[in-house]
Formats: C-alpha cells, structure tokens, sequence
C-alpha cells in the first residue's frame, strides 16, 4: 500500500504580472506558504535507519528548501521576457536577489515549475503527489500529478 506524506513551507516573494489588467500587474508581495505531498510505499526492511518511512521528512525538507526556498524567498520574480527585465537589472544594482522566470509568474506556473525541480530530486521509489502553493490566507493553486 501507498502512503502520502506532506510538508509545509514558507517563503516571501514579490512578483509583478506584466499585461495583467489589475493590481498585480505591479510589484506586490506574498507570504507563501507551499505544502508538498509525496507517495510511495513505506521502506519494510528492519535493518534499514528509515524503516517504516516513505521518505525522511528532513530529506524532503532539504530537497524543497534547496530547489525552491533558497532561490525564491525574499525574492523579486519577474519574467525574463517581459519589460520587467530592465527593472531586474536596476534592482539587483541595489543587490536585490532576482529571480528571472521564462513564463508569467502566476502561482499556477510556478507550481508547474516547482513540480519539475522537486520531481527531478525525489528518489526513485517516491513519486511527487501534488502541490498546493498559498499565495494568501484564502487563494492558492494546486497542482496534481493525475492530472
């Protein structure tokens, strides 16, 4: 039988929307909160130090903070194709971090970003389940490897 895991992260970013015809086409700020959800079956060897595990917590702590948390939080991510590029090269004067993206940086995109970068580091009997990336308390996107 399989077992989901979850961990919960939080990172703050900034972004701007170029073309969007709202707020958010300006450079704006969340507290995101992203949770990661794992599958795979339990390790079933008694002599194993993960006996009993689909995957170490802490193993999928260093995974997503490396892939996602230390590049993102207290970022500005824009889009390298956009306007916005100019921006990045004058903020990062002032040693802003920068994160140039190749797509609009919507919560959804970068979910399907982030699916990626963790799925590339997930040992081989783990699967990534799904994502749910919070922009605020009461938005957020979701991404499901069925779908």
């Amino acid at each position: 039988m399989k077992i989901r895991i979850t961990k919960h992260f939080d990172f703050e970013a900034a972004h701007a929307l170029p073309g969007y015809d709202g707020k958010c086409k300006n450079i704006h700020g969340h507290s995101y909160q992203l949770f990661v959800t794992v599958i795979g079956k339990p390790i079933n060897d008694k002599t194993h130090p993960k006996n009993g595990m689909v995957l170490d917590f802490s193993d999928l702590k260093k995974i997503v903070n490396t892939e996602i948390v230390d590049v993102f939080d207290h970022a500005i991510v824009l889009n390298k194709d956009s306007e916005h590029v100019n921006l990045a090269k004058k903020i990062a004067e002032y040693s802003h971090r920068i994160v140039l993206v190749n797509y609009q940086p919507t919560s959804e995109l970068m979910l399907l970003d982030f699916a990626v970068k963790i799925s590339k580091k997930l040992p081989k009997e783990v699967e990534l389940h799904s994502l749910k990336l919070c922009e605020t308390n009461n938005s957020y996107a979701e991404w499901f490897a069925s779908d």
